[in-house]
């Protein structure tokens, strides 16, 4: 019986190969045209004008996660906190950051406020601002927190915070607004201007946030890290510090603040990110 069935055997091992071979030419074939598509499609992308440093289908793209994620956002919401044992530290990136600074003659340049009576020019191209020395805003309530800086790149780190909000400078600076009424920031914070520029003094890095993200209660700025001054590494002596936000949005060293009513440039988007940077 064993013999019998031999042919039979043989007959379906001979189907079973060509079965397999017209398989596997069937599969080099589809790896050859999506290997040919994907090719296509990277010079297709390529060939694209660009736009604020990328392919537009690209910077298209990224305009949708904006909306996307500014959709999700809520006032209210606010990032997790963690116990202080978890915090530690950092040190990632250095742009803006040099040279030592003299902490005690610091000020903020502050502009698009709603009273510029006290403003002052420093030349004809600069804008006109006011001087905030740091010690006014240490006068602000001091928060404390310990949150996540989320980096676009991958990692993250716990942080144990210090500072004042941003919302409080705001409130005693006095925004300028849409209907160029007294601001009232906390009933109405939707007739203050709809962005906020952040620089670093020599203006060699600078962030754009958008004025809810900015009057968000985790949003600080911070002179303390790990309950201690910070370093300059770090951004000393003043830092933005905003949770909802990945970790290119948090400035070190703000020597600028400016309330504005056209969405400030960013320097990340300038290199290929996008520009709400929501988590």
């Amino acid at each position: 019986m064993t013999e019998e069935k031999q042919p039979a055997l043989k007959l379906n091992l001979d189907v079973d190969e060509r079965e397999m071979l017209k398989i596997s030419r069937r599969s080099f074939l589809w790896a050859g045209v999506a290997g040919a598509s994907a090719i296509g499609g990277i010079w297709w992308l390529g060939a694209r004008e660009l736009n604020r440093g990328i392919p537009w289908p690209l910077r298209r793209m990224l305009g949708l996660n904006e909306k996307i994620a500014e959709g999700y956002f809520r006032g209210y919401r606010l990032a997790p906190e963690f116990p202080e044992a978890l915090a530690t530290e950092r040190i990632n990136g250095d742009v803006g950051l040099d040279g030592d600074v003299d902490e005690k003659g610091y000020v903020v340049r502050v502009m698009g406020l709603h009273d510029m009576s006290h403003a002052v020019q420093e030349d004809a191209s600069s804008e006109p601002a006011v001087s905030v020395p740091i010690s006014a805003i240490r006068a602000l309530p001091a928060v404390t927190m310990v949150t996540e800086l989320k980096c676009i790149e991958g990692w993250s780190v716990v942080v144990k915070w210090k500072g004042a909000r941003l919302r409080d400078f705001a409130a005693m600076c006095g925004p300028q607004t849409r209907s160029l009424s007294a601001p009232d920031i906390d009933r109405k914070p939707e007739d203050l201007l709809p962005y906020v520029a952040l620089e670093t003094p020599d203006g060699s890095y600078y962030v754009g946030i958008d004025i809810m993200s900015a009057l968000h209660p985790q949003t600080l700025l911070c002179y303390e890290m790990n309950g201690r001054p910070l370093t300059n590494e770090h951004g000393a002596p003043l830092r933005l510090v905003i949770p909802v936000k990945y970790g290119v949005k948090n400035l070190k060293r703000i020597g600028s603040i400016r309330f504005t009513d056209r969405r400030p440039r960013d320097y990340w988007e300038e290199r290929g990110y996008d520009w709400y940077a929501g988590l």
